[in-house]
């Protein structure tokens, strides 16, 4: 038992909650949506009726995906320019681009993460 868990709770695994997060579903049951649109949580699974309304994702999600997207792109900019030398606008258009599209596809998944962590830890109230 941790110290954040009561007696009567059973111990929550973060593992396959952050899995079913990272999916945009329910980390408890894995089925029901987990976003209504596109950043906003659902009060409740549709499916099991797990509460929800209790997460504090807060600027977290936006933390992670600048980090995930900001390392990524350090790389590729070195790899890409040390081997092919490309055009200043062509290089700064295209990364650009990649980097307003995988931004685009990964704040979702980050709020699925941390409202997940949220879930299996009994943070915050769930």
């Amino acid at each position: 038992m941790t110290e954040t868990s009561l007696p009567d709770q059973e111990e929550r695994n973060w593992k396959p909650a952050v899995a079913k997060g990272l999916r945009l579903k329910c980390p408890n049951c894995g089925k029901g949506a987990l976003l209504h649109s596109y950043l906003k949580v659902n009060d409740a699974c549709a499916n099991c009726g797990q509460e929800l309304h209790h997460q504090r994702a807060d600027d977290g999600p936006a933390y992670l995906t600048i980090l995930i997207v900001g390392h990524i792109l350090g790389f590729a900019m070195h790899i890409l320019y040390a081997n092919f030398k490309p055009e200043p606008l062509t290089f700064a258009l295209s990364l650009s681009a990649v980097t307003v599209v995988s931004s685009l596809l990964l704040l979702p998944r980050m709020k699925g993460l941390m409202v997940a962590y949220q879930w299996a830890k009994r943070m915050h109230g769930f």
